[in-house]
């Protein structure tokens, strides 16, 4: 089972403890996919399948969309057009934070949400 199945597969269910409509057929039935091919992803039988599809199932399980699309090796469109607009720059502001801690690039991120452009 790969991750991308595997985290679909353990959210759901745990959602499904507390809540019957999380059964596989009905979260199929809501996100416009047959039941069989949501099976077949979160046991890890198919790669993670598109965004419009991995959108879906984030919002039907209260999951963050950008997380769900990186376990599944995804980047959003949106994200992609941002990164073309200046690809030298992106890149290289990337490459400096990979190894920055995470309070560091909060700090980053803070300063850019509340900075006077």
């Amino acid at each position: 089972m790969n991750e991308f199945g595997r985290y679909v597969r353990e959210k759901r269910e745990q959602l499904l403890q507390s809540d019957k409509s999380f059964s596989l057929r009905q979260v199929a039935g809501r996100i416009g996919i047959e039941p069989t091919y949501l099976s077949k992803i979160e046991r890890g039988g198919l790669a993670p399948p598109s965004e419009q599809v991995v959108l879906k199932l984030a919002h039907e399980l209260g999951e963050n969309p950008d997380i769900l699309l990186a376990i599944g090796g995804k980047v959003s469109q949106e994200l992609k057009e941002i990164i073309l607009q200046r690809p030298e720059l992106m890149a290289d502001l990337l490459r400096q934070i990979k190894d920055m801690p995470e309070h560091a690039i909060l700090r980053i991120v803070r300063e850019v949400k509340d900075g006077d452009w």
